[in-house]
């Protein structure tokens, strides 16, 4: 069977070493020096071993004990994290995340569960919404930090990464086939007025098949093949897929994932903000490794 390690009597034993005294890691430990020899015998009794040399006037530890005092050290630590962490009154609270519904998934997710992990007595409340609100909600004070999808950050605005858009339609679909080619966008979708202008550029003959408020009605219109979308690349509705052919379309473009904080980031707004960076970081990465494997294209 497993045999445990008696934590209080670690922490004894460390503040002995530390101080060379019995006397002493009484005072620090706030014990009495009976109640700290006892500890520290109990703990040598379990262990087998003898851990403090008192010959000379300064208490110091044995080989062995040395071995012990680097473990125990490690093993404090980590209990005074736990502990912190769980128990600290200044991370308790709610924490408001605004993020559009075209980037929630795949990257969110994983954010929020990693949060929820490190501030388990934290509730963080997501909010989705177009870009365009969610900067007036955050400028409100509404949010505590927001994503959005633009072409440039907008003061306090800090770049993530820079993701293209691609064309796209119903699974095996032919709409991008048609002349006038059919579209559907939100009417506040944040790619739109770009999009429509590059189609206008190239003069490409085109139609607005669909003109929503609401996202899940464009991506209805999509999936039924009825017309296409511009989205970021690998962030598809479900039922519909990149165009076989992108060159025979012009060129979406391309949209930037912005970060919005406010200054005075407190502990806890910090490390969520660490922890989006650090997996767009782990996003930007994988998808350049992507696009060098690729086949090049005549």
């Amino acid at each position: 069977m497993p045999r445990n390690l008696d934590l209080t009597a670690l922490r004894s034993f460390v503040a002995v070493a530390d101080s060379g005294g019995v006397t002493k890691a009484a005072g620090y430990l706030h014990l009495t020096q009976s109640a700290v020899s006892m500890q520290l015998k109990r703990l040598e009794e379990a262990l087998d071993v003898r851990l403090l040399d008192r010959a000379n006037r300064s208490v110091t530890p044995t080989a062995e004990g040395e071995q012990l005092l680097s473990y125990a050290r490690r093993m404090l630590a980590l209990n005074d994290e736990v502990w912190g962490r769980l128990t600290a009154r200044e991370f308790e609270g709610e924490i408001t995340l605004g993020v559009p519904h075209d980037i929630i998934y795949p990257y969110i997710p994983p954010i929020l569960r990693h949060f929820a992990q490190d501030f388990p007595r934290m509730q963080i409340k997501l909010i989705s919404a177009p870009t365009t609100k969610l900067r007036e909600m955050f400028g409100r004070g509404e949010c505590d930090a927001i994503l959005t999808t633009e072409d440039q950050p907008g003061p306090g605005g800090e770049v993530l990464v820079k993701l293209p858009l691609v064309w796209i339609g119903a699974e095996g679909g032919n709409a991008w086939k048609q002349r006038p080619l059919p579209v559907a966008f939100c009417s506040q979708c944040i790619f739109r007025s770009g999009v429509l202008r590059r189609l206008d550029d190239a003069q490409f003959d085109w139609e607005m098949v669909v003109d929503s408020d609401l996202d899940n009605a464009v991506e209805a219109v999509v999936s039924a093949d009825l017309a296409v979308h511009a989205a970021i690349e690998g962030v598809y509705p479900r039922q519909t897929a990149p165009i076989p052919d992108q060159s025979s379309l012009p060129n979406a473009g391309s949209t930037q994932i912005i970060l919005y904080m406010h200054p005075n980031e407190d502990t806890v707004t910090k490390a969520l903000s660490d922890m989006i960076r650090e997996t767009y970081r782990r996003a930007e990465e994988k998808l350049s490794i992507a696009r060098s494997k690729m086949p090049l294209t005549a």
